[in-house]
């Protein structure tokens, strides 16, 4: 899922919509206050030997890409989604490491999925002998239907690699594939452990993933998720971000009475009319200061032009800059449906957390500082963004009660995702990012960055 610096907005009528509600990006408002920014840290001395490895490992990098590209794996393809979870699982195993396959199933009080099966998680784990555990994070789902993937077929043009769901986030798996190779290769192993989860329901909303995160926030000292690292088309360059939002899903559903329109409208109870003076009224609960919005999105009621509707039902999207405002919003939405416009009416709305925040920690602070060092090694700055813009990851379940520090957005830069729009990667981001990731695990495990 899912960052708004990639992202423009959705134009897939109806396959898309779900993952707008469950989990896409949307606008956060301008002017949000961010706070301020951890200083960069001074440049750090280079690895050359792993420099130059990563360079040439630009062109294998792009082999596996195509090949993930190639798979089809919308959230809700289940054959696609097990294809490539059988990809995933055997590079890891081809590198060492235990895996396993874990199932999910959405929770049955979910608003939209109510049971539903998902895409498998693959856990991957190897022991080490050094200091700290460290997991690595990214999701192999997309937002796109099967089919989709022959009118944006994997591509090289100059410096763009182009394929459906390629920037979110077949980028970030592969990248977590060839760190994990590249250091199996090298003999590296000084860290406690190693872990890679790549989970299959991101895009809506990890209903079935998230609590496993959370679980494994708790038990690693450092998670780096390898969403997108800034957009292709946005002025600046490479960044990491210590912040992402927290979304919910609001479904409300007013029950009327039903009568004929043009005869007797007054015996009836307009449950349309109500549900429209809710909606109106919760405008008053967004604070854009404080980039706390709630915007209703799909709305029903009736079925036949004479009859007053005896049902409206209506969902919202509500994101948040913290878990605090998301209560406020429940709080806010649940009390305000006390006070009706048309009496004899019954309103029920549900308010279903579908992603926390991720606020940063300490520890979370000095891992990004230590990136600014590493890429400051390399001659290339590296911005650090500590202010959420709409969108919401699985860094923030990883980050919910973490043992140490989560870090997001250590894949490349691109462009395109969730939209009609051709989407690419920038094929020069690989080696930098590759050398940052690989060198972020390399000195965590070492236990080098202090917090």
């Amino acid at each position: 899922m899912s960052l708004v610096s990639l992202r423009r907005p959705s134009l897939l009528a109806g396959a898309l919509a779900s993952a707008l509600l469950l989990g896409a990006c949307a606008p956060m408002a301008p002017n949000a206050t961010a706070p301020a920014s951890p200083p960069p840290q001074a440049a750090l001395p280079v690895d050359a030997a792993l420099r130059a490895q990563t360079q040439a490992e630009v062109g294998p990098y792009l082999k596996t890409l195509e090949t993930l590209v190639g798979i089809e794996s919308g959230s809700r393809d289940l054959e696609g989604l097990r294809q490539l979870a059988g990809t995933v699982a055997e590079r890891l195993r081809q590198a060492g490491m235990q895996v396993e396959t874990r199932p999910t199933r959405a929770p049955g009080f979910h608003p939209q999925l109510k049971g539903a099966e998902l895409g498998s998680m693959v856990y991957a784990t190897r022991k080490g002998t050094g200091a700290k555990k460290v997991l690595l994070i990214a999701h192999m789902d997309t937002v796109y239907p099967r089919g989709m993937g022959a009118k944006q077929p994997f591509r090289i043009d100059g410096d763009r690699a182009y394929g459906l769901g390629i920037a979110d986030d077949k980028q970030g798996v592969a990248l977590i594939l060839h760190v994990v190779e590249l250091l199996a290769r090298n003999g590296f192993n000084d860290y406690a452990e190693l872990g890679v989860l790549i989970n299959g329901d991101e895009e809506v909303g990890s209903p079935g993933s998230g609590p496993f995160l959370t679980e494994l926030g708790g038990a690693y000292d450092a998670v780096f998720s390898f969403e997108g690292g800034g957009s292709a088309t946005a002025r600046g360059g490479d960044m990491v971000r210590l912040a992402t939002s927290s979304i919910a899903i609001v479904e409300m559903k007013v029950t009327g009475k039903a009568s004929h329109a043009g005869a007797a409208p007054e015996q009836g109870r307009n449950a349309l009319y109500e549900l429209a003076h809710q909606m109106l009224k919760s405008r008053q609960f967004g604070d854009p200061a404080k980039g706390l919005q709630i915007n209703w999105t799909v709305a029903n009621a009736g079925n036949s032009r004479n009859v007053i509707p005896a049902e409206a039902t209506a969902i919202a999207d509500v994101r948040s800059l913290t878990n605090a405002d998301l209560d406020l919003m429940e709080a806010s939405l649940k009390k305000s449906i006390e006070d009706k416009l048309i009496p004899d009416t019954k309103i029920d709305l549900s308010f279903y957390r579908s992603r926390p925040a991720f606020v940063s920690n300490a520890a979370s602070r000095a891992l990004a500082q230590h990136a600014t060092g590493l890429y400051g090694g390399l001659g290339m700055p590296l911005e650090i963004r500590e202010r959420a813009t709409g969108g919401g990851t699985d860094a923030a379940f990883a980050g919910l009660r973490p043992r140490g520090g989560v870090l997001e957005s250590f894949g490349l830069r691109g462009f395109g995702a969730h939209s009609n729009d051709d989407e690419y990667v920038l094929v020069s981001n690989v080696g930098p990012r590759l050398y940052l990731a690989a060198r972020m695990v390399m000195d965590t495990g070492r236990g080098q960055i202090g917090w």
